[in-house]
């Protein structure tokens, strides 16, 4: 088995470095910073990315003194490149591990409110292991860590969703599982409280992520089954922001009890009737790249597919 550096488009060749520099242009929106990235002289970058543009018979790029934007043809041929360029890298990473080597890439996929397992230290710890496995780490909602896992562009994810909410297409172990509780300013009515009622934080304005996200569905779903409403006048797109609204006193909110604590500058108490969350880490459901193989077993799980629902 070996890994070819081009592949063939009709009569002529496209090179994967060719691939490269397209990825890297539309990615970085230059010419200037696309061959600063992939460390190559911007008069060779632009001299492969026509002679590409040749071979095509269409052009990739509308080029401006202002900016550059992929053309109709440069959308269509961009998810393709980056196939391409997964798949070279994917062959390599298999050859590897035929002779007992981890490389290739490990992306990772977490949700800020993660608890159950200190990925940095284990990110840590695989980068001393496996030094030649190139790391890379991307925060977001766990839906979309989800798809990114299904469609190949994260190798491995650590998320959190509702008990009524599990991870589909994907493999699939259950970490943690948990409790939400409410945060609230120091100087707030209820901030001596030790417990609190969801009805009486039905009255109180909230703080909360975006509508559609995992992270708000719990809170929804909770309220909804209690058959209350709640004013959710703060949307935020990161539980990090949280303290900077809720401290001040514009609003309350809901926060796994395993990551609250963290927060500065708020007050944390318990919900009588609290929503309840599940920490999962997954994968992809079928020929996990070495890799992630690697990473979930040292996190001390056994990689051997566990599906969630399809």
């Amino acid at each position: 088995m070996f890994v070819t550096a081009a592949i063939v488009v009709q009569d002529g060749w496209v090179e994967l470095q060719q691939l490269r520099y397209v990825v890297a242009i539309a990615e970085t929106t230059s010419f200037t910073r696309a061959a600063e990235r992939c460390l190559v002289v911007q008069s060779a970058l632009s001299h492969q990315v026509a002679r590409l543009e040749r071979e095509l018979g269409a052009r990739l790029f509308e080029r401006t003194s202002r900016r550059v934007r992929l053309t109709p043809a440069g959308e269509a041929f961009l998810p393709a490149a980056r196939q391409c360029l997964a798949a070279a890298e994917r062959a390599a990473a298999e050859v590897a591990a035929a002779i007992g080597e981890v490389r290739g890439r490990l992306a990772v996929g977490l949700i800020p409110t993660v608890t159950a397992a200190d990925v940095p230290a284990a990110i840590r710890e695989f980068h001393d292991r496996y030094a030649q496995v190139r790391i890379s780490l991307r925060v977001g909602a766990s839906d979309d860590l989800i798809e990114q896992v299904r469609d190949g562009s994260l190798d491995v994810a650590f998320l959190g969703l509702p008990t009524t909410q599990t991870p589909r297409g994907v493999a699939v172990r259950e970490l943690a599982r948990g409790h939400l509780i409410a945060v609230v300013a120091p100087d707030h009515p209820l901030a001596g409280e030790p417990a609190v009622s969801l009805k009486r934080l039905a009255a109180e304005v909230f703080v909360d992520l975006p509508p559609g996200t995992a992270g708000r569905a719990q809170s929804d779903q909770a309220f909804a089954a209690a058959g209350l409403d709640r004013e959710v006048a703060y949307e935020v797109t990161s539980a990090d922001y949280v303290p900077r609204l809720v401290g001040p006193g514009l609003g309350v909110a809901m926060l796994p009890s395993g990551y609250a604590p963290q927060l500065a500058g708020v007050v944390t108490i318990e919900i009588t009737d609290a929503p309840a969350r599940v920490e999962y880490v997954i994968w992809a459901e079928t020929n996990p790249t070495p890799a992630a193989t690697a990473f979930v077993e040292l996190l001390g799980i056994d990689p051997a597919p566990v599906s969630g629902s399809r």
